[in-house]
């Protein structure tokens, strides 16, 4: 394995026994021939399957391949994480074992940003939708995500893709925002997008899942909305914050012109729980913004 190699690949990986190691040697085989030094760090998640055990004995077949074994589940953002804190390379992968993305596409990543010093992420943008509960998951992830260009300001053609490269160095203050779970991909895609790190979109085919599929629609979905919000309020709370403000007040304003004119310079309560209301989130929009800006990271 090389001292100090150019990529790391971090491959999370969770009872995917059956095709694992045909997903390494995908990997490592598009990596050789790209030229890039590397490392491929595969990380069981405390996989209840011989996932570990196929890993350890394929391992003299795959010098970069470097593996880590948890001693309980941690999720994939966990995974992402702690394989990111300890990524020796300047560029950064993630991916999934499952066979879904085409990882044979990884030095394409690779080489925009070695061409591009500009661009600090690149994202595999799915073209198809191949998961489970499709017809749910078609319209909810949707949503989720012009929910996300709304408040990002600008568009994001796949903001939770399992696979990207990005600069270490850009993404690591932001490691610690990761969540545990799915949504560790939406919470660097904004990251970086809040913080006007430039993102790359390449279009990539996305095939069916190999295995039984760990993604729960009901529970996740709510998380990556969740973390869309989140994310934005930590680095921009003004876009979450002050257009329902501004609409309360203004409501509260009109109410009260109303008001007046139907009952002769009275106000009826609602009309000032709703300006309040307006004024007391408007307060809290400014004050959480103050925060932001004078947080130094």
């Amino acid at each position: 394995m090389d001292a100090t190699p150019y990529v790391t690949i971090v491959l999370p990986c969770y009872n995917e026994q059956d095709h694992v190691i045909a997903e390494v040697e995908r990997i490592c085989e598009a990596m050789d021939h790209s030229g890039y030094t590397y490392e491929l760090v595969a990380v069981d998640d405390f996989s209840t399957d011989e996932t570990l055990a196929r890993l350890q004995e394929a391992a003299p077949r795959f010098p970069n391949m470097r593996i880590r074994a948890f001693h309980r589940n941690g999720g994939s953002g966990t995974v992402r994480r702690i394989g990111t804190q300890e990524a020796r390379g300047e560029i950064v992968v993630w991916t999934d074992a499952d066979m879904t993305y085409p990882n044979e596409r990884i030095p394409e990543l690779i080489q925009i940003l070695e061409k591009d010093p500009a661009i600090d992420q690149v994202v595999g943008a799915r073209t198809s939708e191949e998961g489970s509960h499709k017809f749910l998951r078609v319209p909810a992830k949707w949503f989720i995500r012009k929910v996300a260009e709304r408040l990002a300001g600008q568009k994001i053609p796949d903001l939770n893709s399992g696979l990207r490269a990005f600069r270490k160095s850009v993404a690591k203050p932001y490691l610690r925002l990761l969540p545990p779970g799915f949504s560790c991909v939406t919470t660097i895609t904004l990251s970086f997008l809040s913080n006007q790190h430039d993102v790359y979109y390449l279009p990539i085919g996305y095939s069916k899942r190999a295995g039984k599929s760990k993604f729960s629609f009901v529970s996740d979905a709510y998380r990556y909305i969740l973390q869309v919000l989140r994310m934005v309020m930590y680095f921009n709370p003004l876009k979450v914050l002050m257009p329902p403000a501004l609409w309360l007040v203004g409501i509260g304003l009109v109410k009260g012109v109303v008001d007046i004119v139907r009952y002769g310079f009275y106000l009826t309560s609602n009309t000032i729980v709703i300006f309040l209301s307006g004024l007391l989130i408007g307060s809290l929009a400014l004050l959480a913004d103050l925060i932001v800006r004078s947080r130094s990271e």
